[in-house]
């Protein structure tokens, strides 16, 4: 194999890279799996080769800036814009944004990802039906830096087109953020002034 001459660091880019087209051109969410495809798409079969979340993230966004730069910066765009308005629709639940729109990493099957925080999820349920939205219930496993596991509730549903995962935290989540799948470090979140000064700031 190829691979058999390169070091330990140039073979995790090799792969990394290969994960990041994989995740852009077939629209692979889990990471794990993407590592997996490119790890057996180049003949590697040791554990110890395979890059973190993290490096494939940084592939993944460095790929779109090679590849597809313009249309990745106007659809990121229209995403975050898009999440400015979900967040004002669920202003009662102090909605952040996360995920990959908030990161940058986007391919076409990511969903906008918004947390919400209220002791009463029934209320995110009333708040949808009232305004007509079809929506599916979900839910994740979420680990803290405590090594606490909290299953979180949550709605799938479409915005203006678009398809939205909204997680609901109790209110208390406000404080401590889950551990990102990526990096293993507490997941960045953003409010909506945050999101509209990212806005502006990349204008």
């Amino acid at each position: 194999m190829a691979w058999r001459g390169l070091g330990s660091a140039e073979l995790r880019g090799r792969l990394a890279q290969e994960a990041a087209r994989i995740i852009s051109e077939q629209g692979v969410q889990d990471y794990g799996l993407a590592k997996r495809k490119a790890a057996q798409r180049l003949g590697v079969r040791e554990a110890g080769a395979l890059p973190s979340n993290s490096e494939i993230e940084t592939c993944v966004t460095e790929w779109q800036r090679i590849f597809e730069p313009e249309s990745h910066r106007n659809r990121l765009k229209e995403l975050r814009c898009l999440a400015v308005d979900i967040m004002t629709f669920l202003s009662p639940f102090e909605p952040r944004l996360t995920g990959s729109v908030l990161t940058g990493a986007i391919t076409a099957n990511f969903p906008i990802e918004i947390h919400l925080f209220t002791d009463a999820p029934e209320e995110v349920i009333l708040k949808l039906e009232e305004s007509g939205i079809h929506y599916r219930d979900c839910e994740r496993r979420h680990r803290y830096s405590d090594q606490r596991i909290s299953i979180i509730p949550g709605y799938r549903f479409t915005f203006q087109g678009e398809r939205v995962a909204a997680l609901v935290f109790p209110e208390k989540g406000l404080r401590q953020a889950p551990m990102s799948l990526v990096d293993r470090r507490p997941m960045p979140r953003a409010h909506r002034a945050r999101v509209l000064a990212i806005l502006q700031d990349t204008a």
